[in-house]
């Protein structure tokens, strides 16, 4: 494994270290991969780092280190390069080490214990049920999705929430949206709201209300049966987008359970709350924000940061003390006045909420592009493209592969067409075309792949062969890095590049040749791809078909 690898590296130059320097501490050294194959496997800048404290030479410190490293079974040379680098190359052995740890830990290869079980919250979607998912809801269902199945890899016990915004003033105009639709329905000569919504779906709900109710005339069920009908649309939509929530929480049920009064109270109660124009203000610029806010409005209505200051208190006292937020850019706001709520009651309560409580991945817009021309509108919604519009023209998979392909900050261009070719420039294509060719290869061979991890790996000694190894033992740290940053793009670039490296291997060498020992080798090797393809797809929630 890589991690293991680069710790034992790490340990060999601390020992040297000991020796040529002693007071130096260990914490200085930091291992790199080289861009270049040709300058090793691992550089070390310490003696760069260290020649002006020693007044040393750093070539000649460097040197002193590389004659001072142990004996070891896994390190094949250390080289003095440039101004001081020392570049480390692995014995082969090294590398195919990765081969056997793939194999024998199969479906948990990569996996981690860095949770040690403890609960974190992953709350994402979180969508207003006055419509259809619009494109950007499928990103953020996307790359919430892929983060707590790398947080639950990492050995972190994950709640997947939905918080359901069934109050305020956009339900207000779903309401009245659906009764004008279904007046206008019953012949009735009505004034479409101003702020109403206008999709074909506002239509077939008025329908269905009819057929079900009859008369309109009762707002209050007019509202309960839209946002009731709109919330199993969504649902319909998540499942067929392959995401499952743990807990769904309704932003309704803080006001009728009082929480968003007892916050309130809690914050006058902190001292940072002060009264102006008519209305309540929480002091958050004592907390970073750009300008105080205002909690209570002058009409006596709450703005709609408090009940998510509510909200965020419920999950601390859930027992949430790790908690991740996925939402759009433009909840951006959002973060600094939830936060200074958050540590405003602390004043109060004595709470102990974290500064930095909860975390927040917040994810720019996706434009949907075909046959070169950005696509708008969807002929249901009305206004917005549909997860469901995206799913249906490109599958599931597609969607959700590209969907965290890149960095959630970066604004993404949905291509339909390349997601629906079947070439190497279409990314999930690529990576499942590995995996199926793999199967075919082992179909072929016809044998019993469960003497292969036993095979002896030692006439592996192609450099593709070696890269191909080295890269699958770093598929555990790269997860590692990828849950700890919230970032599921780079398990999407390392099976691209996996990928990239076992076509370049197959295009260029037979796999079943008639040398025995070295085609059980490299059924082996390639058997290791394929689980490390089907792990990492499975982390994206992508299928890894066997044939295609």
């Amino acid at each position: 494994m890589s991690a293991e690898i680069k710790s034992h590296l790490t340990e060999l130059l601390t020992q040297s270290l000991a020796r040529v320097a002693p007071q130096s501490p260990a914490s200085v050294i930091a291992l790199e991969r080289p861009k270049q194959a040709a300058h090793g496997d691992w550089a070390c800048n310490v003696a760069m780092q260290l020649a002006r404290e020693l007044k040393r030479n750093p070539r000649e410190l460097a040197q002193a280190l590389i004659a001072g490293l142990p004996a070891s079974p896994w390190l094949d040379s250390a080289e003095l390069a440039g101004p001081g680098f020392i570049n480390l190359r692995l014995k082969p052995a090294a590398k195919l080490d990765a081969v056997r740890m793939v194999l024998a830990a199969g479906a948990r290869y990569g996996r981690a214990d860095a949770g040690r079980g403890r609960p974190v919250l992953v709350e994402f979607v979180s969508a207003n049920p006055t419509g259809p998912l619009h494109v950007g809801h499928g990103r953020q269902a996307a790359l919430g999705d892929a983060i707590s199945a790398l947080l639950e890899a990492q050995s972190w016990k994950v709640t997947r929430e939905f918080y359901y915004n069934d109050a305020g003033a956009q339900i207000d105009n779903l309401a009245l949206s659906v009764q004008a639709r279904a007046r206008e329905q019953r012949g009735e000569a009505v004034t479409f709201p101003e702020s109403g919504y206008n999709g074909e779906y506002i239509g077939e709900i008025a329908a269905d209300f009819l057929a079900r109710n009859g008369d309109p005339g009762d707002l209050a069920a007019v509202r309960r049966f839209a946002v009731a009908a709109l919330r199993r649309e969504q649902d319909e939509d998540l499942k067929a987008f392959g995401v499952k929530f743990d807990n769904y929480y309704l932003e309704s049920s803080l006001y009728t359970e009082g929480k968003v009064e007892t916050t309130v109270s809690a914050l006058v109660a902190s001292g940072k709350t002060y009264e102006q124009d008519g209305a309540l203000w929480l002091k958050t610029t004592d907390y970073g924000d750009d300008k105080d806010r205002v909690m209570r409005k002058s009409d006596g209505g709450h703005t709609y940061f408090v009940p998510d200051v509510a909200y965020h208190v419920t999950k601390w006292q859930r027992g949430f003390a790790h908690a991740v937020n996925i939402h759009g850019s433009d909840h951006h706001g959002t973060v600094a006045r939830v936060r200074a709520g958050l540590q405003a009651l602390n004043a109060a309560t004595g709470a102990g909420i974290p500064r930095d409580y909860p975390d927040y991945v917040l994810h720019k817009m996706v434009t949907v592009v075909k046959a070169g021309k950005e696509v708008k509108l969807s002929k249901r919604a009305g206004s917005y493209v549909t997860v469901r519009d995206l799913i249906d023209e490109a599958g599931r998979d597609a969607v959700r592969f590209f969907l965290v392909s890149r960095k959630a900050d970066t604004e993404f261009v949905f291509d339909i067409d390349l997601a629906k070719s079947q070439t190497e420039d279409n990314p999930v294509y690529y990576v499942q075309y590995a995996h199926a060719r793999i199967c075919s290869v082992l179909a072929q061979w016809g044998g019993n792949p469960q003497v292969l991890p036993a095979a002896d790996l030692a006439p592996l000694a192609l450099a593709r062969e070696l890269a191909l190894a080295q890269r699958l033992g770093e598929f555990p740290e790269m997860l590692a890095e990828a849950a700890r940053d919230f970032a599921p793009h780079m398990v999407a670039f390392y099976l691209r590049e996996l990928a990239g490296e076992f076509h370049s291997y197959y295009n260029a060498e037979r796999v079943l040749v008639a040398d025995e020992r070295l085609k059980l080798a490299r059924l082996a090797l390639i058997l290791a791809v394929r689980q490390v393809l089907q792990n990492g797809l499975a982390l994206l929630g992508v299928s890894a078909p066997e044939k295609m």
